[in-house]
């Protein structure tokens, strides 16, 4: 990748643009090993990065230099099974998040058909990659996952349904996510889990904010 575009964003804040979502990701991966001191948030869009620093520790200057030498983190490649555990993540050298996942979603069957995959390898497809949620919108606690695998680029449904429930497990373009709450949506439903994405008793309330890792498994098995 090159070198991302950086540009100023108020008195305490960069904005950097990059050429693609996965320019995005690699880079927030390589920041989260930097480390770099007086970074305070970083929050993540489909092309840029907002980076948000303590003016009494760095200033944009020292911070742009030292934004040239982060190594992005290229994306990992897929992994094999493991068993549900329960864990959540700040940085890519952490343990993943796993969601355990009941594959009985409305639009499965349609998926296969778009795919020309069975049931079961559409499944193994989904929980044989590493995830990393790219950024968050949408809704609260609605994170968009890319994948380790090759994306299978599926449409949205040409009828977005008026509510889909909570927990439902979704892919849609590059993308797969999991729906937070009840609400609308046009994506493509293969399971749901009963892992809570959101929720304002903890801290962050997203599960699953933007830099998390996540794996899904079959519920239930071994």
């Amino acid at each position: 990748m090159t070198g991302p575009e950086i540009r100023s964003a108020g008195g305490t804040a960069l904005l950097a643009t990059f050429d693609s979502l996965a320019d995005v990701v690699a880079f927030r991966a390589g920041l989260a090993q930097a480390a770099l001191p007086g970074l305070t948030e970083v929050v993540s869009g489909a092309r840029t990065l907002l980076l948000r620093f303590d003016p009494t520790t760095t200033d944009a200057g020292r911070l742009r230099t030292e934004l040239t030498q982060v190594s992005p983190v290229s994306p990992v490649s897929p992994v094999s099974p493991v068993s549900p555990v329960s864990a959540t993540l700040e940085a890519h050298d952490a343990d993943p998040l796993v969601i355990p996942v009941t594959y009985d979603g409305e639009d499965l069957d349609t998926v296969t058909e778009l795919t020309g995959m069975r049931r079961d390898e559409l499944v193994a497809w989904h929980t044989g990659q590493l995830w990393t949620s790219a950024f968050c919108g949408f809704a609260p606690g609605f994170s968009y996952l890319t994948g380790s695998d090759r994306p299978l680029d599926l449409p949205r449904r040409s009828t977005a349904r008026t509510a889909v429930p909570s927990g439902a497990v979704a892919v849609a373009g590059e993308f797969s996510a999991v729906y937070p709450r009840t609400s609308p949506g046009g994506w493509q439903l293969i399971g749901r889990t009963d892992v809570p994405m959101w929720s304002l008793d903890r801290t962050p309330p997203a599960l699953a904010p933007a830099g998390t890792l996540v794996r899904f498994v079959v519920a239930g098995a071994a």
